[in-house]
């Protein structure tokens, strides 16, 4: 089931009225804006949408843009949701909504049950959610929550705006971090067994490598240090990136995250069969033969007229001399954006990156575009990194030091819902601050537990109401709504399809936690103004508690989007 937004039936509306106008005389014929804005009022003496397309039209239709909206409103359709509309200075058309038309939506709000907010945005188009993709070089830090919790919410957000969604974990398991890891386990699994056998290469600090080395020991004995070195690693490789990510994964569940796909970028350099090149030799001749690749200084180039300067799909044999290290991300791009939106044929592609890879941003569209492929099915999200605080003071993180914050920890101190909520508290462009003791608090200070509060006094609410022999789904005259507390979260209320519609096309999360905030205040006030069991007034009682029955599960739903629980108690 999906629900048409309230802001696109009053542009429907305006669409209707200037056509009417045209026909009348009215107004002079002209190409209707599309889309035509409809904003939310700022204020409510504004009424709750307003229209300022007249603006715009001054200049098509030569008049002020108050006189066109003043011929405009004789033309609107008599319809049951709008009470009124007004054309006001400088060129507004305003729109009130009517009272007794949202009383009713209750009743509708609270049959649509978890579907409520649902829209028909994405028509059904397939869409591939790649995030978290950390190297599966060691456990999931802070640092990675963000990744998780942004693109595992886009995905729900984009399934509930009516795209079919694949969410997809990209395992970086070529190149020299791959190998890294492999001599890291290595040369701690010699030192266990007291082994003169150490690789001269950089390794990982951490406690984690040595754990790793104690299971490989407790698995193969000795059986590595019999084997010629660079057999030995290839197998340690392979061993230690799926204890690695049997790690990941279990770390991502208890963030609630989970994956419809593992892909794994070795595939993308591995042969289908015997004799045939992988796919990205294959991508990397078309892109050859289109006169997109060049070989200079013993390193092949992709260049472009979208890019400044080439970039590096393989590096020189002089300074890399291992050739499995030698292709840069690039390199795997070509092949997986290929993968993507061709072999797997998604109609569109979104990618969650720190936003320390901001540079790989117009690369990955040149080569989207060199292989003939249209740049707008990628869709890039850039994120800021995460300042862990304590005490108000910053907890000091170094990964190449071996001293960092795993998400496990994380979830383990405050618990899964607070760091999903406050992860998603700001937009992706900014840094954000995890206050560890805040997210902790039991206060309304904590927007974690203000939020989830208000779904807990609702549940409260209605067993008290059981308690005291009220039907809790007994009809309701919902006519009775009227107190300014009910109608304002009623229209909070009717505002979550629209919030879905913004938060997909836009592909901004934060919007959630936004509208969440604001509906929990506004059921907090129509608690304090409103009450809601009363005995000596039944019929009132009834309608009341049929709204707050609509707020709960919006409330839930909301919540659920964002991957958190909906508690009844706390």
């Amino acid at each position: 089931m999906t629900f048409t937004p309230l802001r696109e039936r009053v542009a429907d509306l305006l669409r209707s009225a200037l056509q009417a106008a045209q026909a009348a005389g009215d107004l002079p014929p002209f190409d209707i804006p599309e889309p035509l804005p409809v904003e939310t009022a700022r204020h409510a003496a504004h009424g709750d949408y307003a229209s300022p397309v007249c603006l715009g039209l001054a200049r098509i239709v030569r008049r002020a843009p108050l006189q066109i909206a003043q011929a405009v409103i004789p033309h609107l359709p008599a319809v049951d949701f709008i009470a009124g509309a007004e054309a006001v200075a400088p060129g507004y058309i305003n729109f009130t909504l009517s009272e007794p038309w949202l009383a009713v939506q209750v009743a509708a709000v609270l049959a649509a049950g978890e579907s409520w907010g649902n829209v028909a945005l994405g028509q059904g188009q397939r869409v591939q959610v790649e995030f978290v993709s950390a190297n599966p070089t060691g456990p999931i830090t802070i640092g990675s929550a963000r990744n998780a919790v942004i693109g595992d919410t886009v995905a729900s957000v984009l399934s509930a705006a009516g795209y079919q969604v694949e969410r997809e974990y990209y395992v970086n398991d070529a190149g020299s971090k791959a190998r890294k890891l492999a001599v890291s386990v290595f040369n701690k699994y010699a030192e266990l067994l007291a082994a003169p056998v150490a690789l001269d290469e950089e390794t990982y600090p951490g406690a984690y490598i040595t754990v790793m080395a104690e299971n490989l020991v407790a698995a193969a004995g000795r059986r590595y240090l019999e084997q010629e070195p660079e057999a030995a690693l290839r197998e340690i490789m392979r061993w230690a990136i799926e204890q690695v990510l049997v790690t990941v994964e279990e770390d991502l569940a208890c963030l609630r995250v989970h994956f419809d796909t593992w892909r794994h970028e070795r595939d993308l350099y591995t042969p289908a069969a015997a004799g045939q090149p992988s796919l990205f030799d294959q991508r990397l001749e078309v892109l050859r033969a289109a006169g997109y690749i060049t070989e200079k200084d013993g390193a092949t180039w992709f260049t472009h007229p979208d890019l400044d300067k080439d970039a590096v799909l393989i590096r020189s044999a002089q300074v890399i001399p291992n050739p499995e290290d030698r292709p840069t991300y690039l390199a795997s791009d070509i092949a997986y954006v290929w993968d993507k939106l061709v072999l797997r044929g998604f109609d569109r592609a979104i990618y969650v990156w720190g936003a320390d890879h901001h540079g790989d941003v117009p690369r990955l569209y040149a080569v989207t575009k060199a292989q003939g492929l249209d740049p707008e099915r990628v869709g890039i999200i850039l994120y800021q990194m995460v300042t862990l605080l304590r005490g108000g003071e910053e907890v000091r993180m170094s990964k190449s030091s071996g001293e960092f914050v795993t998400l496990r920890d994380l979830v383990d101190e405050v618990g899964p819902d607070p760091i999903r909520y406050m992860m998603l508290t700001r937009t992706v462009d900014v840094t954000l601050d995890f206050d560890l003791d805040l997210a902790v608090e039991q206060s309304d200070q904590n927007p974690v537990y203000s939020v989830q509060y208000a779904h807990t006094r609702i549940a409260g609410v209605l067993r008290k109401a059981a308690e005291l022999g009220l039907a809790l789904d007994a009809p309701a005259d919902l006519a009775l709504l009227t107190h300014p507390s009910e109608l304002a979260l009623i229209r909070k209320l009717l505002l979550l399809p629209e919030v879905i519609t913004l938060a997909a096309s836009a592909v901004a999360p934060h919007h959630l936690t936004l509208y969440a905030t604001e509906l929990g205040a506004l059921f907090h006030a129509f608690y304090r103004d409103c009450r809601i069991a009363d005995p000596d007034n039944l019929p009132l009682t009834y309608a009341r508690l049929t709204l707050a029955r609509a707020a709960k599960n919006v409330l839930a739903r909301v919540l659920h989007l964002m991957g958190m629980d909906a508690p009844d108690r706390m």
